[in-house]
């Protein structure tokens, strides 16, 4: 009777199937996601970081069997679910609170840094792609938008390669200078404010700009936090140009065949909804956890997928590239706090 009915189900729901499918690769994703949280709530790592790790251990479940189909899945659609998501943190009136020049200065710091990104792999001999893909996790959100930029790219060898690498390193790169820069603020003599701008436009993780702005000053936290959900806004029209650049020169982005992809329209719906009150306390909570968990589940999957010999084949001049731009973006952010003090 049950494998009757296993049989009739698919033919009435066809996406039954794709669902059963997907399942168990999903599972174990989700399974790798708890113990990544675990992990960083023991001792203290980012989360992020975890994930990729013990992902990396279970690489041999995305070459074949039964998990594949899932956690390709959790590496695209629950990747995508997690960014739009993103929106339930941000309010329009957050943005609004900078002034002029923070914002300026923050959308000055994203577009420069992305196209110093585009300029220096094209004189390193890497690939334009590559220098979008680093330099839009450096000026964005580190992890979430390397994920979320790597899905308007075009389909291109290594491209998962290259993702993972970024997801890396900019994690790394992240955890040091959530250490590094509030020392770094104090010994240049930033006041709590234009600290919290220093630390909200240069560091790249949510959660090391939380942690390094809090170190300081509540008054610096709060203002560090503002302006980094600022950044994350800008998201989605750095997406949006991408997508159209891209699909003018011929290519095929893999976020999906639609002029924009759904995700990118539910982010700035979320954050309309958000500056609207529209979303009560307790279900904003729970899209910010859905959200969380979602991007944690996808960087898990993106580690199941990274052979370890090729992300070594990226090489050290990738390395540099991403190393570069990060202190690109400090050096333009800290001239500009110096000179219109």
């Amino acid at each position: 009777m049950e494998a009757t009915v296993q049989r009739a189900l698919p033919l009435k729901y066809p996406q039954y199937q794709k669902y059963r499918k997907a399942a168990p690769g999903l599972l174990v994703a989700a399974t790798v996601a708890m113990a990544a949280s675990f992990l960083s709530n023991s001792y203290g790592a980012p989360v992020m970081l975890f994930a990729l790790l013990l992902g990396i251990a279970f690489n041999f479940l995305s070459e074949e069997g039964r998990c594949v189909e899932g956690i390709q899945a959790a590496s695209t659609q629950v990747l995508q679910i997690g960014v739009a998501l993103l929106g339930a943190r941000i309010t329009f009136a957050q943005i609004a609170e900078l002034g002029i020049l923070p914002v300026a200065t923050l959308a000055s710091a994203v577009v420069l840094t992305i196209v110093f990104g585009i300029v220096v792999a094209r004189v390193m001999g890497l690939t334009t792609q590559f220098g979008i893909l680093t330099g839009g996790s450096v000026a964005i959100c580190g992890a979430s938008a390397a994920m979320a930029i790597s899905t308007a790219l075009p389909k291109y060898d290594g491209a998962e390669r290259d993702t993972i690498f970024t997801v890396v390193s900019v994690t790394t790169l992240s955890s040091i200078a959530m250490i590094v820069y509030p020392l770094l603020g104090a010994a240049l003599g930033l006041d709590r404010t234009q600290a919290g701008v220093f630390l909200g436009t240069t560091i790249h993780d949510v959660a090391q700009v939380i942690g390094a702005g809090y170190s300081v000053s509540a008054q610096t936290g709060d203002a560090a936090t503002i302006i980094k959900l600022a950044r994350v806004a800008l998201l989605v029209p750095v997406m949006l140009v991408l997508l159209a650049w891209f699909r003018s020169r011929g290519g095929t982005p893999q976020a999906g065949k639609l002029p924009v992809p759904a995700f990118l329209i539910a982010f700035p719906v979320l954050v309309a909804m958000n500056s609207a009150d529209l979303l009560v306390e307790p279900v904003r909570a729970v899209l910010v956890d859905a959200s969380r968990w979602c991007l944690v589940i996808a960087i898990a999957a993106l580690g199941m997928k990274t052979n370890l010999k090729a992300l070594a084949q990226v090489g050290h001049r990738a390395i540099t590239l991403i190393v570069a731009e990060t202190i690109f973006l400090a050096l333009f952010v800290l001239a500009v706090i110096y000179f219109s003090a």
